[in-house]
C-alpha cells in the first residue's frame, strides 16, 4: 500500500516529504502502533537515528521482548539473520 502526500499539505505544512515520514512515524511509534523498527523503517532512518530523533523530543523508547522478538522475526524474513 502507497500513501501519496499532495504537494499541498506539504506547502501547507512547510515539510519535506521525508520530514513528513519522520512526524508520522514518531506519532505511530509514540500511540504504539508500531515498533521501534518499524517506524525507523517507515521514517527512512536507521534506529540510531530514530532514537536520536525520540531522545530531541523527550520521547522514551519503549523496547519490551516482544519488539525485540519482532525485530528478530523481520530480520529472519528480510534474510539478515
Amino acid at each position: 500500500m502507497s500513501i501519496v502526500i499532495s504537494n499541498e499539505i506539504l506547502a501547507a505544512t512547510r515539510m519535506t516529504e521525508a520530514e513528513m515520514k519522520q512526524e508520522i512515524a514518531v506519532m505511530l511509534f509514540q500511540k504504539e502502533k508500531l515498533t521501534l523498527a518499524q517506524a525507523s523503517r517507515f521514517a527512512l532512518m536507521n534506529s540510531i537515528s530514530f532514537q536520536h530523533l525520540l531522545a530531541s523530543r523527550q520521547i522514551p523508547v519503549h523496547y519490551d521482548i516482544e519488539d525485540f522478538e519482532q525485530d528478530i522475526k523481520n530480520l529472519r524474513e528480510m534474510g539478515r539473520l
